[in-house]
């Protein structure tokens, strides 16, 4: 009986979210529009999905996810699995190892199964006629988010200030901006934004409250936040990095060509 309460309040509550949405689009096709819905039937019960699909979605979050990330946090900081027999000296930044290995891993493995980016990664390849890789695109971003995890996971560790890394990222945005290829600039500001979706956000949310809440001196509510701005902007510069070194090696293979002719 708790779980089916449990179902029933978060799927109102998710009614409630949505409700706004479904009344704007419909709003706009009958008052503005003014023309019928089509499929009236498909879209109705499409919308059943979407309601029962994120309900579901969030009592896994709640139940799942968020105490996982958390346990993961705890475990990987507990003094006695990082220093073994050597526990009772204190910890240096540099003994999270693990820490920042499993940050790491998360952030890539998160962001390859992300509906959003693999929606994006789709499109950018059909408008691009096929020059922009489904997969290529899917990897960068991973590796610039768990880059970017992994020095937030830093961060955290050592207490540093948040506003200096997120200053210092957008300076070499800003720089790369200037010299990345036209293509790839938009579709890599927008891969920032597509990573922060729902398989990473609650994992990695979920990893930065657990690492505040255990490595000492940490506060979850200064500190414990964050690591979703690093997970949105390390992408943008793996994106564009990918992209000059593809017409990098391109432009080699063109003056290697010339060469042999």
């Amino acid at each position: 009986m708790e779980v089916l309460h449990l179902i029933i309040d978060t799927l109102l509550s998710t009614l409630h979210d949505v409700l706004p949405i479904a009344l704007i689009i419909f709003g706009f096709q009958i008052f503005v529009i003014r023309r019928p819905i089509a499929n009236m039937k498909k879209v109705l019960i499409g919308f059943a999905y979407v309601l029962l699909g994120l309900a579901l979605f969030l009592i896994g979050l709640k139940e799942a996810l968020f105490p996982l990330g958390e346990l993961m946090a705890n475990q990987l900081t507990d003094p006695a699995f990082i220093l073994g027999d050597a526990a009772h000296r204190a910890l240096q930044w540099n003994d999270y190892w693990w820490v920042y290995l499993f940050a790491l891993s998360i952030g890539f493995s998160t962001t390859v199964a992300e509906p959003s980016l693999i929606a994006v990664a789709i499109k950018a390849n059909e408008v691009s006629g096929g020059a922009i890789s489904v997969w290529g695109l899917r990897t960068a971003v991973a590796i610039g988010v768990a880059l970017g995890i992994a020095l937030g996971a830093f961060r955290i560790v050592t207490g540093t200030p948040l506003h200096y890394y997120i200053i210092a990222g957008y300076v070499v945005v800003i720089i790369q901006t200037f010299y990345a290829p036209k293509l790839i600039i938009a579709l890599a500001y927008d891969s920032g934004g597509v990573t922060t979706s729902t398989v990473t956000v609650p994992l990695v949310t979920a990893l930065g409250l657990g690492l505040a809440s255990t490595v000492p001196g940490r506060s979850p509510m200064l500190d414990g936040f964050g690591l979703i701005a690093f997970a949105s902007l390390f992408p943008i510069m793996s994106v564009m990095a990918y992209a000059q070194l593809s017409e990098w090696r391109a432009r080699r293979y063109r003056q290697r060509d010339n060469l042999g002719e």
